[in-house]
């Protein structure tokens, strides 16, 4: 296992400028890693492991971009993957179930915990090594890995410091994915508002500068959105069932009942489609994105 590193040793590591705004970007980085690391670790005491389920993250009808996610990555048996902000480890037991070895990155100690006890449950420990530090001090090698998978995880990042470590450890040719949500939608920032209890102070969505900008770090950058009138969905939990989002993480919920809500997700999905094709600048209103990068 790496050693860890220490939110404050994250100071040693110089910053390259990247578009960068709001509260991650000024607070500093021992304070906002520590906070991040203990916020995360009371979440991971909450976690009931028997609601992880890594064989349905990558195929649950209500997550299309974790479906597309999954299609891009491709075969990845025999390769070296880190699973960045790997959380309870559903998603890096879920790769190593198709065949990777799998370093699981977390800042939180607690979640690494949780994402251990899972690997150990689906019997494959060995293809799953966890490693506690900050995305902007990876203690890995230059070009380590043959790919590098994160989902929510870059939104709670310093870029400027996170985006050319990721690019440092990723092996020339390497592919990096990450699922992020997008701050364009002014709707959305009103849920993000009422749902403050649920996410960190530091959290910051990711726009299309900030995106851009990592073409800096990479020979190809590319995103993909998702979710628009889907969010419908999240509409009817406020309004309908009274769920407030400070109390109920949404995007938990309608993965957990996803069989209740399918049928008219994909209805609402398939007007996203129809809507992107005619008015494809729509898509920049949507609730997340999943960037691909090529080294």
């Amino acid at each position: 296992m790496v050693a860890e590193i220490t939110p404050q040793a994250v100071e040693e590591t110089p910053a390259v400028p990247l578009a960068e705004e709001g509260l991650a970007g000024r607070v500093p980085n021992s304070e906002r890693l520590a906070y991040e690391s203990q916020f995360h670790d009371q979440w991971a005491h909450e976690i009931d492991l028997d609601s992880l389920d890594p064989e349905r993250l990558f195929s649950c009808p209500t997550t299309p971009e974790n479906v597309f996610s999954r299609r891009r990555l491709g075969d990845l048996r025999g390769k070296l993957v880190m699973d960045l902000g790997c959380g309870p480890g559903e998603s890096s037991v879920g790769l190593a179930l198709a065949g990777a070895r799998v370093a699981a990155v977390d800042i939180s100690p607690g979640m690494l915990e949780v994402a251990q006890r899972l690997a150990e449950r689906y019997a494959i420990s060995e293809r799953v090594t966890t490693h506690c530090m900050p995305a902007e001090a990876l203690a890995f090698p230059d070009d380590y890995f043959d790919v590098i998978y994160g989902r929510d995880v870059l939104h709670h990042t310093n870029l400027e410091r996170s985006i050319p470590e990721i690019a440092r450890v990723l092996k020339p040719g390497g592919m990096a994915i990450f699922t992020e949500p997008l701050g364009h939608n002014p709707v959305i920032e009103v849920y993000r508002r009422l749902a403050s209890v649920v996410r960190t102070p530091f959290e910051e969505p990711l726009t299309y500068p900030k995106i851009a900008a990592m073409r800096r770090y990479f020979a190809r950058v590319e995103h993909t959105e998702f979710q628009l009138l889907t969010l419908g969905i999240f509409l009817w939990f406020f309004f309908g069932e009274r769920a407030h989002p400070s109390k109920v993480r949404y995007w938990k919920k309608i993965v957990v009942e996803a069989e209740r809500y399918a049928p008219a997700f994909q209805r609402l999905q398939r007007m996203d489609e129809r809507l992107f094709r005619v008015l494809p600048f729509m898509r920049r209103y949507c609730w997340n994105t999943v960037i691909e990068l090529y080294k």
